[in-house]
């Protein structure tokens, strides 16, 4: 089989499990190049029928290429096509694991006393990220154990608000420091930083998409927008973009545009204003905002925002607790089916999901900061549909 240099590092996202997997040169295979994967954990069978994968437990990725030649000379369509088929059969796999092992997972994952976080982040693998706010550190821990560590140490004048994941990178809001970070998830390097205003700001969200990373700012009626380029790549420094917002959204005085999320094409975002309980659709060619008609109700303190097909989670901080809304389609409409909180929560800022369950952090502002105070995460199942 000709080398293949661009294939993904997979064995650094697979879930806790056995996975075996071939990669077919020309479409066939002799089965001579079958590895092994993970720690050799037995998949459970309701993975396999989640997977639809009978008899053994492999997952065939058909790279059509000529003998000797790399994916990237195949124009790239081929990459990213593995890319797709590997990520949805990673996540699926990851997906059911995580259900299947919900009752014997941590309820509540504390973080390092004083930590002060606000984001979190989870990828396919079970691992989350969250930041801190006065340090710009980054935590990195396991959902199967609650364990975790440092692997971005703090200093002085960097801040952690929103998170963002995106392959192996992990994007970073700087807060007030009008800043952008980027960090290698595995080994905490900081891939980039990006200043994006000189401005009085709050450099709030993030959400990384295909071509882009879009930071919201609660201050000034604009996104930033890092550009991705087709080969992954990031843009330079000066590619930044300031996109001002128009349309439906007007800006008042306070804490305005908070969390942010995307469609799944990246065409369209979504937006929460703090201050008015708006949530808003962003074109994401030209900034034009549109109102979610909400039929009158509000998401006041709107913080962070989690997509979840046409399910939009809403994180209502200082009421703590979070709203469901069932959007309609194109997303111009929208209800408020439920609104829920949970003993574990106070102040949550932001939630991540991973299967069927709900992971919340937890920032505490109602209480003072100390170097002993403490912080976590709170999960809980999603809420039915319906």
């Amino acid at each position: 089989m000709g080398s293949l240099h661009e294939v993904p590092r997979i064995e650094d996202e697979l879930p806790p499990c056995s996975l075996a997997y071939s990669l077919r040169s020309g479409g066939e295979s002799s089965g001579k190049d079958r590895t092994s994967l993970g720690p050799g954990t037995v998949l459970p069978g309701g993975i396999l029928r989640d997977l639809a994968l009978r008899a053994e437990v492999s997952c065939r990725f058909v790279i059509l290429r000529a003998e000797g030649r790399t994916a990237t000379d195949q124009g790239g369509d081929e990459m990213r096509r593995l890319r797709l088929i590997l990520g949805i059969v990673l996540g699926s796999i990851a997906v059911s694991s995580l259900a299947i092992q919900a009752g014997q997972l941590p309820g509540r994952i504390p973080l390092p006393d004083g930590f002060q976080p606000e984001g979190i982040a989870i990828g396919n693998r079970p691992h989350f990220y969250v930041g801190s706010i006065p340090t710009g550190a980054i935590y990195r821990g396991n959902l199967l154990t609650g364990e975790g560590s440092v692997i971005v140490e703090g200093r002085e004048g960097r801040s952690a608000i929103g998170l963002s994941l995106d392959r192996h990178r992990l994007f970073v809001a700087g807060g007030e420091t009008g800043r952008a970070y980027v960090h290698n998830v595995r080994s905490g390097d900081t891939l980039a930083s990006y200043g994006l205003t000189e401005e009085p700001t709050f450099v709030n969200d993030v959400v990384a998409t295909d071509r882009a990373a879009w930071f919201t700012d609660s201050v000034n009626p604009v996104l930033y927008r890092v550009p991705i380029r087709r080969n992954g790549a990031l843009g330079h420094k000066r590619s930044v973009q300031t996109v001002r917002l128009t349309g439906d959204i007007r800006y008042r005085e306070g804490f305005n545009v908070n969390g942010i999320e995307a469609t799944e094409n990246g065409l369209k975002l979504v937006i929460v204003q703090s201050n008015t309980g708006k949530l808003f659709t962003v074109s994401s060619r030209t900034g034009r905002t549109r109102e979610i008609d909400l039929g009158g109700a509000r998401v006041t303190n709107g913080d962070g925002l989690l997509l979840d097909g046409r399910r939009l989670f809403v994180v209502q901080n200082f009421q703590n607790r979070i709203a469901v809304v069932d959007l309609g389609p194109r997303l111009r409409s929208g209800e408020v089916v439920r609104r829920f909180r949970d003993e574990d929560f106070d102040v949550p800022t932001t939630v991540a999901e991973k299967g069927d369950q709900l992971y919340v952090v937890n920032a505490r502002f109602t209480t003072p900061p100390t170097p002993e105070t403490e912080y976590w995460i709170a999960r809980r199942a999603k809420p039915p549909r319906g």
